[in-house]
């Protein structure tokens, strides 16, 4: 069985961080180790909310105790998302490092949680410093959503070839895969969304439909990286994990469930995770 530690947020009520990614990584069969690190009453987009950051001590002593039993030495992969506080990065930068001395073949997944169009940054200053010269750098993928792209690299992608090139700018870094996990960009067919994922062997797109959702459910991005590393993991093919987690996610997303639901819809529309309804084709594009 695949074992995956994953280190992100917790939420009380509704879908997103581990909430949202360990449940993926289960129902897909693997064995999710969740670190929280930060525990919230609910995702931020609610406008309010309870909680607080996991002090960067804590989150070692978790990692200890997890080590202590046997967990770190079983894990085929790290993924990594909201950091709440930059001294976390440091424990992420551990626990990779614990897991890849019992293993090293394991992955590790970072997804740069920092902000998207329209938001803005939703981090602290010095996280995007973090991400961009100590954790992408390190990391065996990466997994920003456009705006966070457009971050790491200081680079415009508002076309294919500037996406291309920014993926190409990142990969430079240290990662191997870059997945872009929502693309807008001008000359794509209208009322469709994509996702690119790039690497060494080369870089493919998949197209869906936009979908309308008022409010836009938080997590997708979270569910997103999950279904991706689980499915890399696996087949180590990009452009296969590429599109079953494009499926998936708008399988999730499209379901009656979702409508109206600020937070993903994971249980109601669980069986889209591992059969999803349509299929998108990756398209080579590089």
């Amino acid at each position: 069985m695949t074992t995956i530690l994953t280190l992100q947020s917790h939420v009380a009520f509704g879908h997103v961080g581990n909430r949202a990614a360990g449940f993926v990584l289960e129902r897909l069969g693997c064995a999710a180790i969740a670190i929280d690190t930060v525990r919230y009453s609910n995702h931020t987009g609610h406008g309010a909310w309870t909680g607080e950051a996991v002090p960067a001590a804590e989150l070692t002593r978790l990692l200890d105790g997890v080590a202590a039993a046997g967990g770190l030495a079983r894990c085929d992969a790290v993924l990594s998302g909201y950091l709440g506080r930059a001294a976390v990065g440091e424990v992420v930068l551990d626990a990779v490092a614990r897991v890849r001395a019992a293993n090293p073949a394991a992955l590790w997944c970072c997804d740069p949680v920092m902000g998207d169009h329209g938001q803005g940054l939703f981090v602290g200053p010095q996280i995007p410093v973090l991400f961009r010269d100590t954790l992408v750098p390190a990391a065996d993928i990466v997994t920003p959503n456009c705006f966070e792209l457009e971050v790491l690299t200081g680079l415009p992608v508002a076309r294919l070839d500037q996406a291309l090139a920014a993926t190409a700018a990142l990969r430079r870094l240290g990662p191997k895969l870059v997945l872009v996990t929502s693309l807008v960009r001008a000359e794509a067919e209208p009322g469709m969304l994509e996702m690119l994922v790039d690497g060494a062997d080369g870089a493919w797109l998949v197209a869906t439909p936009r979908l309308a959702l008022e409010p836009p459910p938080g997590g997708a991005g979270d569910a997103t990286a999950a279904l991706f590393l689980a499915r890399y993991v696996t087949t180590a093919d990009p452009a296969e994990a590429l599109a079953g987690a494009a499926a998936a996610i708008f399988g999730v997303l499209s379901a009656p469930a979702q409508s109206g639901n600020r937070d993903l819809a994971l249980v109601e529309s669980q069986n889209e995770l591992v059969a999803p309804t349509h299929w998108f084709p990756p398209v080579r594009v590089g």
